[in-house]
């Protein structure tokens, strides 16, 4: 009698988790949803933050809010989205470069890439080469046999990025390991201030996320594009190098991809709402004018299985440059 019982009271209280979660499903959302970019305003993050939310807004039926809170490589964002409830209200615009090397080179970071999920991909950043406007170099390979002579004269170039541990950051410890030129790391909290930085001619180069903006800037002889980190010349890009096309780093392509992710253990009602929302907003027609407007590689909706195993295979590939080149946690 007292095992029926017992056995009875697991079975109702599965049976009220599975009405809770199939509640919550029917209910979600009831109001509205945060989406928390990890940079300041001004910076492609947030222009892309802000191209979704409003058509993300009426697929959910409730408004979508932009939240920007930067600072340690996105981890500060990424920590507030953890700290909230696990019910979806909280979603975070972030990358591998918050996710996964955050807490690879943050010793203050104390959350893991597995303790996300992605909901969605939105699409890959170019990477492009830039540089302060009187540099005296017109192209990578000249840019680099600058860089060596600095280094001879004891005066390291400079190179920006997004704070240590940043993918922006791993991309210039690899530049300089490749080509054996010492450099100087500079961090900032966020896209906006370096650029204006490099504007300033306060610091060398950045290897960042591409925008039109910096076309505009270029145009305007405010900096210099030298290249873009691709394998061949893309459309809408095609006035700048790629990459390849260098003597001296003809193998030095990379690109970075956003997604959408949550807490891992939302419910799965709540993840199939906002995967099913986030598909339908990344469909949308202006969403990906607005996308390929700004030289982002628009992605192609995944269904969950498979971002799953994009999310797992991207932790293994970023964990594997940061021991290549000994990131530590400072």
């Amino acid at each position: 009698m007292h095992k029926t019982s017992s056995f009875r009271r697991l079975l109702l209280a599965s049976l009220a988790g599975l009405t809770v979660l199939g509640a919550q499903a029917q209910t979600f959302p009831n109001k509205p949803v945060s989406l928390m970019v990890p940079y300041p305003a001004g910076g492609l993050s947030d222009v892309i933050a802000r191209m979704v939310n409003v058509p993300l807004g009426k697929q959910l039926n409730q408004p979508v809010i932009v939240e920007n809170l930067g600072g340690v490589s996105g981890a500060i964002a990424a920590q507030k989205v953890l700290s909230a409830p696990s019910d979806g209200y909280y979603l975070f615009q972030g990358s591998p470069n918050e996710l996964i090397l955050s807490p690879l080179a943050n010793a203050a970071v104390k959350f893991k890439s597995e303790d996300f999920r992605l909901v969605q991909i939105v699409g890959a950043a170019q990477i492009a080469f830039l540089a302060r406007r009187d540099i005296p170099a017109n192209s990578v390979d000249e840019f680099l046999d600058y860089a060596r002579k600095m280094a001879k004269e004891g005066k390291p170039v400079t190179y920006a990025s997004v704070g240590p541990g940043s993918f922006y950051h791993l991309l210039g410890e690899q530049l300089s390991k490749v080509t054996g030129i010492p450099m100087t790391h500079i961090p900032y909290k966020g896209g906006a201030p370096a650029n204006q930085d490099l504007i300033g001619g306060q610091v060398d180069i950045f290897l960042a996320p591409f925008g039109k903006a910096y076309s505009d800037l270029a145009k305007d002889g405010r900096i210099k594009i030298l290249a873009m980190l691709n394998k061949e010349r893309l459309e809408g890009v095609k006035q700048y190098p790629a990459i390849t096309e260098s003597k001296q780093l003809k193998n030095f392509d990379f690109n970075i991809w956003t997604g959408y992710f949550v807490k891992k253990d939302t419910p799965e009602a709540v993840v199939q709402s906002l995967h099913k929302a986030l598909t339908e907003t990344l469909n949308d027609a202006g969403v990906r004018t607005g996308l390929d407007a700004n030289s982002l590689l628009v992605a192609k909706p995944l269904p969950l299985s498979e971002l799953s195993k994009v999310y797992s295979d991207g932790t293994a590939q970023f964990r594997a440059i940061a021991k290549s080149i000994n990131l530590q946690p400072q």
